[in-house]
């Protein structure tokens, strides 16, 4: 007992240690209050006003070596309130600080943040690894490490909350427009394949988004159509080459000259996303006539990927479709038959495979049939909005700190999958908060003695609390199988 008793509190420590260290940073960078959201968004509907912070928070690379990523929270400015969480992942990124952390303006997609909270969610906009403060080169539609920057994310919450006072629930919405409704399918495809125990998705809208790489995507390139974002195919081969290391040894390899000086300038960080975009249309107008992409790359590359269908970048690419599973949550894809970036098949494909896979309430909805990529944001986020209100919950969070709290009978405590509360004075609710300021259980109370089924809480220590007529009772219980 000597023995396991200071290595059992030695452990305890180096756990809150390691949680504590989820979150490194939050800087408050603005508030709106709520007539100000509902004059900018000119939507009737915003509920509450909003704070918005900056975090940065641990994760890893793509290499699994740490990190510190950055991203936006936004919480609604009623702090007496246990609201959702609402995870959206942003679209592709013209420039390393063009993300929402760092763009909350009109235009930027940041200020979605400020819709959602504004709405009555707390909102988490993740910024992606290489982008914001995180170090390398981005990721780009790589879908472990879009989903693992939005996990970690989360994960950071509790303590941003026991910062500032906000209070959030169980529930968990995702969503995300163009990299983002790749990433948001990402996203929830990890928490219910792999992170059940930690998460549980309430629903979940994607939208625009490039969900089949190997097939819809990779037939637009290799199709030699004139396309406009001629950039997004060197940033999807270097994202690639990056995380894989085996697509080609140097640059030439992959891209003809003029294109590859240029793609070499924008992977060192001498050009943006946006500026390689703007002069890659003026090379391949001058050489070729119009913007083919196609045209930008080695006629030996394209042979060895037509001919091989286990080359690394078929492979690569087949890795990074997120839509080979069954979702368990309600979900919903938005798309536009007109986009004139992410061809609309992208969604008829995931829809196609997830029912195939089995999933019972999925739907893909074309929101706006003659609106091109930037004209679907708009309808996708409005489908997106009403489809979340069938599901959300907003709670009340009761303070202690100015009523009398009396002792509550709990039997057993430790408990393991049930636990009864003795003694109740009549009719009431409970509710069970772990330690993060997380609202876990809340339900009516009928009778003098209650029962709760605790089953689905991890092992830990949790506030329970009855509210009577303006009385609390309160104890702290244990779970522990």
């Amino acid at each position: 007992m000597k023995f396991r008793l200071p290595c059992l509190l030695l452990l305890i420590c180096f756990s809150t240690a390691l949680f504590a260290q989820n979150l490194v940073s939050s800087t408050l960078l603005g508030a709106k209050t709520k007539a100000q959201l509902t004059t900018q968004f000119s939507l009737p509907i915003i509920q509450y006003g909003v704070k918005y912070y900056r975090v940065t928070y641990a994760t890893t690379d793509v290499q699994g070596m740490p990190d510190t990523a950055s991203g936006l929270i936004v919480i609604p400015d009623n702090f007496t309130k246990v609201y959702p969480r609402l995870v959206y992942q942003h679209g592709t990124s013209s420039s390393k600080l063009d993300v929402p952390s760092y763009n909350v303006t009109q235009d930027g997609e940041g200020s979605i943040g400020l819709l959602c909270g504004g709405l009555g969610y707390v909102a988490l906009l993740p910024d992606y690894l290489g982008l914001g403060v995180s170090d390398g080169f981005h990721p780009y539609v790589h879908a472990a490490s879009e989903a693992s920057a939005a996990v970690d994310l989360l994960r950071a919450l509790p303590e941003f909350n026991a910062q500032f006072g906000s209070h959030t629930s169980e529930q968990l919405f995702m969503t995300g427009y163009s990299q983002g409704g790749h990433a948001s399918m990402a996203l929830q495809r990890e928490i219910e394949t792999n992170l059940a125990g930690e998460f549980s998705v309430t629903a979940a809208a994607h939208n625009s988004g490039p969900y089949s790489i190997s097939g819809v995507m990779r037939n637009l390139i290799l199709s030699d159509q004139v396309y406009f974002y001629p950039g997004y195919l060197p940033n999807t081969i270097l994202s690639y080459q990056t995380v894989y290391g085996n697509l080609f040894t140097q640059i030439t390899e992959a891209f003809k000259e003029p294109y590859a000086s240029k793609i070499e300038q924008f992977f060192n960080g001498s050009l943006n996303l946006g500026q390689l975009n703007i002069q890659l249309i003026s090379l391949l107008t001058t050489n070729e006539g119009e913007s083919r992409p196609f045209r930008m790359l080695q006629p030996a590359m394209v042979q060895a990927v037509l001919s091989d269908p286990d080359h690394p970048f078929n492979i690569a690419l087949r890795d990074n479709d997120v839509y080979a599973w069954a979702p368990e949550a309600p979900t919903r894809i938005f798309y536009c038959t007109a986009d004139d970036q992410v061809p609309y098949q992208n969604s008829v494909v995931a829809l196609d495979s997830l029912l195939a896979y089995g999933a019972v309430d999925v739907a893909a909805t074309d929101v706006n049939s003659t609106a091109d990529h930037g004209g679907c944001v708009t309808p996708a986020l409005i489908n997106t909005v009403l489809f979340f209100l069938g599901f959300q919950q907003i709670g009340t969070f009761v303070s202690t700190g100015d009523l009398a709290v009396q002792p509550l009978e709990m039997q057993p405590n430790p408990a393991n999958s049930t636990l009864t509360l003795r003694h109740l004075p009549g009719e009431g609710r409970v509710t069970v908060i772990d330690l993060g300021g997380r609202l876990r259980l809340d339900s009516p109370v009928a009778g003098s003695d209650h029962k709760m089924n605790v089953a689905g809480l991890e092992n830990g220590m949790y506030i329970v609390r009855y509210l009577s007529e303006g009385k609390v009772w309160q104890g702290k219980l244990a779970v522990q199988r």
